[in-house]
């Protein structure tokens, strides 16, 4: 099988992933619905050809470190086709992969109905913003339409550190450093102390992924750099929680009270599949005012929805009424308003009482 061909086809068909799986065909994913690229099962040997061709794709990249450890996670390009994440991995002593598509143009927030109340969140060019969310809901895409605005908007130094890098970003008014983890650095803990040293303005974190990641982004926080990451979380309130968790208990005061005074934002989006078929995304906004700081030092973050949903004026919004906004508007539903919200049967009473 030719795998080039195979993904300049499914991209045209605006595919989003393709998986490498012995077993079952070779399968892409549009909107959310899996389709199968042919009737042929691949056997054990068909992925090891594909994903040998995927090494070839990416500039011949060796392949000692996937055999060594069994995983591995790069980007890729096709002139005038699209760039690409690939996750290699062995599954059931074979080898698989799932290649993300990753357009060559920077995305358009408008077309992709991120409100600008999402990206204003980095134009105070200070303090932690977080963008949450599950595993393929569009953070790395909401981060590069951040990291654009600054770019045409500022003239900053702009640091990413990414794993692997996916939308590439051409310097604007702004300078900007992409560097891969692996590949540009070791570590993202080496970057990050090594990124102080380069002049940065704002500092974009793949993913907080532990402890140490974690204090160093808080820390160059402090020092008046903005600072932008993600975390596999589901609301702010979660976000917190997750935040302090990865620290040991007798540090736990002390991390709540650097994070009340960093934090200055937490977006967790979804995406959900509008009556027309489409995916949008829906957002949750939180905005650190002196209410939430408090309940983050008080370790209160049980409370933080309620200052969300009565702090509207401020341009917060909990997920649950984004949700219903969109059910309002004739956009999603019900089904889907039900199974996205956080809280089902608070939402169950919502759309009764307006009935």
């Amino acid at each position: 099988m030719d795998l080039n061909g195979i993904i300049k086809e499914v991209v045209e068909k605006q595919a989003s992933d393709v998986f490498i799986v012995a077993g079952r065909p070779l399968s892409y994913k549009v909107n959310n619905s899996l389709y199968d690229y042919t009737d042929k099962k691949l056997s054990a040997d068909d992925t090891r050809e594909l994903i040998t061709q995927i090494y070839a794709l990416a500039n011949g990249r060796d392949m000692s470190y996937f055999i060594a450890h069994g995983d591995d996670d790069f980007s890729f390009s096709l002139r005038g086709v699209a760039r690409f994440r690939a996750n290699i991995y062995k599954q059931r002593n074979s080898y698989a992969a799932v290649i993300r598509v990753v357009a060559f143009v920077l995305p358009d927030p408008k077309a992709l109905s991120i409100p600008e109340n999402v990206l204003m969140q980095v134009d105070d060019m200070k303090g932690l913003v977080l963008v949450t969310g599950a595993s393929g809901c569009g953070k790395s895409t909401t981060l590069a339409c951040m990291i654009d605005r600054i770019n045409k908007s500022k003239q900053v130094h702009i640091v990413t550190l990414e794993d692997p890098i996916e939308y590439l970003h051409s310097h604007n008014m702004s300078i900007i450093s992409q560097r891969e983890i692996s590949l540009d650095t070791d570590t993202y803990i080496t970057a990050l102390r090594a990124v102080v040293r380069q002049s940065p303005d704002v500092i974009l974190i793949g993913e907080l992924r532990d402890d140490e990641t974690t204090q160093i982004a808080m820390t160059a926080s402090e020092t008046g750099h903005l600072v932008l990451s993600t975390l596999h979380t589901l609301g702010a309130a979660n976000t917190i929680d997750r935040i302090i968790d990865m620290f040991p208990a007798d540090k736990e005061q002390q991390v709540r009270l650097q994070l009340s005074m960093v934090l200055q934002a937490v977006i967790t989006q979804q995406l959900v599949m509008t009556k027309d078929g489409k995916l949008k995304p829906v957002f949750e906004i939180m905005i650190c005012n002196s209410a939430i700081r408090n309940l983050i030092r008080e370790a209160k973050t049980h409370q933080i929805d309620s200052v969300i949903q009565s702090s509207a004026a401020q341009g917060m919004i909990t997920m649950d009424t984004a949700l219903m906004n969109l059910y309002k508007g004739g956009e999603i539903d019900e089904e889907t308003l039900i199974s996205h919200s956080y809280n089902p049967e608070a939402v169950a009473k919502r759309i009764a009482a307006n009935q």
